[in-house]
C-alpha cells in the first residue's frame, strides 16, 4: 500500500468510525455490529502503526464516544476524562500487551505482571459522583470529556445506592456500565410488540434509550442494572491495587462483576477469558469480551495514557462469527482521489444477530484472489482487517466468466488505470470527475479539516449540482447566493443565516486544518500540523511549495529536515504546486480567507519548544516513558540528531547520535541528569 492510499483510507475510516460512534453513543441506533466496528478500528490502528506520520487530528484513537447533541439533557463536563480501551483479538495480543507494560516500566522480560480480569459488559458507560458518600451527580460518557446529566434517572436504578455505606473518601467517582438483563429485554420487547410499539434492537440499545430520557418516569419503568468497573476523580484511594479498590467499592454497596478476579500473569488471564467465554451464553447479561488491567496502581500511574486509552488496560474481544450468503452484485464507487473501490451487495444474512448486506472487496486484485462473481455463494465474517469481509468463495469452480473490472470511470467515463506498482485502479479524470470534485469539497469542510457546521455531504452535492460550488473558495462566496439558497426546499431564514455564519466563522481557519483540507497526497492531519509548525504561516508553505515545484534542492532539504516528514511529502507538495490549476485554487482561496500564523499552545516550561533526542540504553526507564516525560515538559522528542536539536540524553552504548551531537556542539547529559530535570520541572 502506498502512503497516498493509506492516507485516503485513514480519512475514510475516520469518517466511518465517527459516524458509527454517533449512531452508537449519541443516538443509540447502531448500524453495524460491535465486531464490525472493532474491525474498522483495528484496520485504522494497523494503518497508523504502518504510517505513523499519517495519523490524523480526528483519528479514532484521539476520540472517545461521541458528542452529546440533541438529547435535551443537560451537559456535564467530567472532572476526569472517561477513556475507552484498546482491543486485543488473539492470545498473542494479550501477551504483547503485557510485554509492552514490562518494556515501558523497564521490568525484566520474565517479570510477572499481575492483572485483574473481568467480563466486559455491553452497556452504557456511566460515571457516579459521590461527595461525602452522597450521590450528587450521574453522567453518561458522551465524548469522554462532556456527558449527559442523568442524575434524576439513576435514582430509579436499584443497583445504584444514593448513599455509600462504610468508610469512604470525601470525593469518589465510581464508573461502570448500565445494562439490561437478557430476560428483562425480552419482556420489554414482548410488551412493545403487544401494543405495536417500536422494538429495541438489543439489550444495550434498550438500556441506553431507557437511561437517556428527559422524563425520569420512563427510566423508572425500565428494569436497569449497574456494575462498577473503575473510578474517575477521587480525593483518596482505599487500596494500592485495582483489585483492592474494586473490593472497597463493592463493600460500599455498589455491585461489581462476580467474574472479576486477580491473576498473576497473562496465562492465568487467558484461562479466565476461556472460562468466561464458556459461560457467555448462560450469563444474565450481554458481554463482548474480557477486560484486563494492571493491578498495581503505582504502575498504572507510571504507564499513563495514550490518546484516548490507558496503557495499563486492554479489552480482549470475543472472536468473529461467520455466515453463508450470495453475492448478488458488484458496485464500483469512486473516491475523492479517483480510486475505484468495488463493493459487494449481498443477499442480506444475519451474522451473530446483525444483518449484513454489503461487503468491501478492496480492489481488483482482491476480486481476482477470491475469484468472486455475481451469483457466487460466499462465506462472510464479521471481523478482520475490513468488515464485513468475504473469507471464502464456495462456488469459485462454477463455470462462469470471471468478473471484468471496469476500464472506464463509472462517474465520468474517463479511462481508469492502475499506475505501475499499484494495485488500485484510479479514474484519470481528475477535477473533471464529479465524484472527485464533490468528495474533495466534502473533505474540505469535514470535521478534521475546516469543520463547517451545516455544510454536509447532501448540501455540498446539492450546491455542486446547481453549479454554485466548484472549488473551496466558492464556499466563502455563498453569501452572495443567500436569496438563491433561501428559495430551495428545506431552507429558512434562520438555517441560511446559520450556515453563512458558520462559513464566515472559518475565514480565519487553523492553517494546518486548511492544508489538510486541500487533500494533497501524503499530507494527512499530522503532517499538515508539522508543516505549519515548521513554516509558521500557510503563505510560507505556499512559497516552499512553489520552490519544490521548481525542483529546488534547498526546499527539499527544508521539508525533510522536519521530524517525521520525508521525501514523499516534499514530492507531493511540489507536484501540487506544479499544477497551474492548483496554484489558482490556492491563490483564490487565500483571497477569501486569512489563516493566522502558528502559535504554540504547549505547557510552558524551560523546555517548551525544545527538541530532545534519547540515545543509548536507558536503565531506569523505557524509551517510551522518557519520551512521555519530554512531551509532558512541552518538548518534542526526535529520533535523529540535527542542528535543530537542543539536548541529547545519552545512556550506555550511545553511538553515532552521540558523536554527531558532540560534533555539532549540542548539550549532552546522562540519564540521572535527565531525571533531575524532570523532578525539578
Amino acid at each position: 500500500m502506498t502512503e497516498a492510499d493509506a492516507a485516503n483510507e485513514l480519512m475514510r475510516l475516520a469518517k466511518q468510525i465517527a459516524h458509527h460512534n454517533k449512531r452508537y453513543h449519541a443516538e443509540d441506533t447502531p448500524e453495524i455490529s460491535d465486531a464490525e466496528y472493532d474491525a474498522l478500528v483495528r484496520r485504522n490502528n494497523d494503518l497508523e502503526a504502518a504510517f505513523p506520520h499519517l495519523v490524523r487530528s480526528d483519528s479514532p484513537n484521539k476520540l472517545v464516544g461521541a458528542a452529546v447533541d440533541g438529547s435535551g439533557l443537560k451537559k456535564i463536563t467530567h472532572a476526569k476524562r472517561m477513556m475507552s480501551l484498546d482491543n486485543a483479538f488473539e492470545a498473542q495480543d494479550v501477551h504483547d500487551f503485557v510485554a509492552r507494560v514490562r518494556r515501558f516500566l523497564n521490568l525484566g522480560s520474565d517479570a510477572d505482571v499481575a492483572l485483574t480480569a473481568e467480563d466486559k459488559i455491553d452497556g452504557l458507560s456511566l460515571s457516579l459522583r459521590y461527595e461525602k458518600g452522597q450521590l450528587v451527580q450521574a453522567a453518561t460518557r458522551g465524548d469522554g470529556s462532556v456527558g449527559e446529566d442523568v442524575t434524576a434517572n439513576v435514582a430509579y436504578i436499584s443497583d445504584i445506592p444514593q448513599r455509600l455505606s462504610g468508610d469512604f473518601p470525601d470525593i469518589f467517582e465510581i464508573r461502570g456500565e448500565v445494562y439490561m438483563a437478557k430476560s428483562d429485554f425480552a419482556a420489554i420487547n414482548e410488551a412493545q410488540k403487544a401494543k405495536d410499539g417500536k422494538l429495541f434492537a438489543n439489550p444495550r440499545n434498550a438500556a441506553a434509550g431507557s437511561l437517556r430520557q428527559k422524563d425520569a418516569k420512563v427510566t423508572a419503568s425500565r428494569p436497569l442494572r449497574f456494575l462498577a468497573h473503575g473510578w474517575g476523580e477521587v480525593s483518596g484511594l482505599p487500596a494500592e491495587t485495582q483489585s483492592g479498590v474494586m473490593a472497597a467499592i463493592q463493600a460500599w454497596g455498589v455491585p461489581v462483576s462476580p467474574l472479576l478476579v486477580r491473576v498473576a500473569h497473562s496465562d492465568e488471564a487467558l484461562a479466565h477469558y476461556a472460562d468466561i467465554e464458556r459461560q457467555r451464553a448462560d450469563l444474565p447479561y450481554d458481554i463482548d469480551g474480557v477486560v484486563y488491567k494492571v493491578d498495581r496502581l503505582e504502575w498504572q500511574e507510571r504507564l499513563g495514557f495514550v490518546a484516548k486509552s490507558p496503557r495499563w488496560a486492554i479489552a480482549h474481544k470475543f472472536p468473529a462469527e461467520q455466515a453463508e450468503t450470495t453475492l448478488e452484485l458488484i458496485d464500483i464507487q469512486v473516491g475523492r482521489t479517483g480510486k475505484l473501490t468495488p463493493v459487494g451487495r449481498l443477499t442480506p444474512v444475519t451474522v451473530g444477530g446483525v444483518v449484513v448486506s454489503n461487503v468491501t472487496l478492496h480492489n481488483r486484485d482482491e476480486i481476482a484472489r477470491l475469484g468472486v462473481r455475481p451469483g457466487d455463494r460466499i462465506v462472510v465474517q464479521r471481523a478482520g482487517d475490513v468488515i464485513p469481509q468475504i473469507v471464502e468463495n464456495l462456488t469459485r469452480d462454477a463455470e462462469r466468466l470471471p468478473y471484468a473490472f471496469p476500464v472506464q470511470c463509472p462517474e465520468c467515463g474517463s479511462e481508469a488505470v492502475a499506475e505501475e506498482g499499484e494495485v488500485d485502479v484510479r479514474c484519470t479524470g481528475g477535477l473533471i470527475c464529479p465524484a472527485q470534485r464533490v468528495q474533495r469539497l466534502i473533505h474540505f469542510v469535514s470535521r478534521g479539516a475546516l469543520d463547517i457546521e451545516g455544510l454536509g455531504e447532501k448540501t455540498i452535492q446539492e450546491f455542486f449540482d446547481l453549479g454554485w460550488l466548484e472549488s473551496p473558495a466558492d464556499i466563502f462566496r455563498l453569501r452572495t447566493r443567500r436569496a438563491d439558497i433561501l428559495s430551495r426546499d428545506g431552507w429558512q431564514d434562520k438555517s441560511v443565516d446559520n450556515l453563512l455564519a458558520a462559513i464566515d466563522a472559518k475565514r480565519t481557519p487553523d492553517g494546518a486544518k486548511l492544508l489538510f483540507g486541500l487533500g494533497i497526497r501524503h499530507i494527512g492531519a499530522v503532517t499538515a500540523r508539522d508543516l505549519f509548525k515548521a513554516f509558521g504561516t500557510v503563505q510560507d508553505i505556499g512559497k516552499v511549495g512553489l520552490r519544490l515545484a521548481q525542483s529546488d534542492e534547498a526546499a527539499v532539504a527544508d521539508i525533510t529536515a522536519i521530524d517525521g516528514v520525508g521525501g514523499a511529502v516534499a514530492e507531493a507538495l511540489g507536484d501540487f504546486f506544479h499544477e497551474p490549476h492548483n496554484v489558482s485554487v490556492w491563490d483564490d482561496l487565500l483571497n477569501e480567507i486569512a489563516p493566522p500564523a502558528y502559535v504554540s499552545n504547549v505547557r510552558e516550561s524551560a523546555w517548551t519548544g525544545k527538541t530532545i533526542v534519547f540515545t543509548g540504553k536507558l536503565e531506569t526507564m523505557s524509551r517510551d516513558e522518557a519520551k512521555s516525560q519530554a512531551e509532558a515538559l512541552g518538548a518534542k522528542s526526535a529520533g535523529s540528531v540535527s542542528a535543530k536539536t537542543d539536548l541529547v540524553v545519552a545512556g550506555p552504548g550511545a553511538g553515532s547520535k552521540l558523536k554527531q551531537a558532540t560534533a555539532l556542539g549540542i548539550q549532552v547529559i546522562d540519564e540521572a541528569a535527565w531525571a533531575r530535570i524532570v523532578q525539578s520541572a
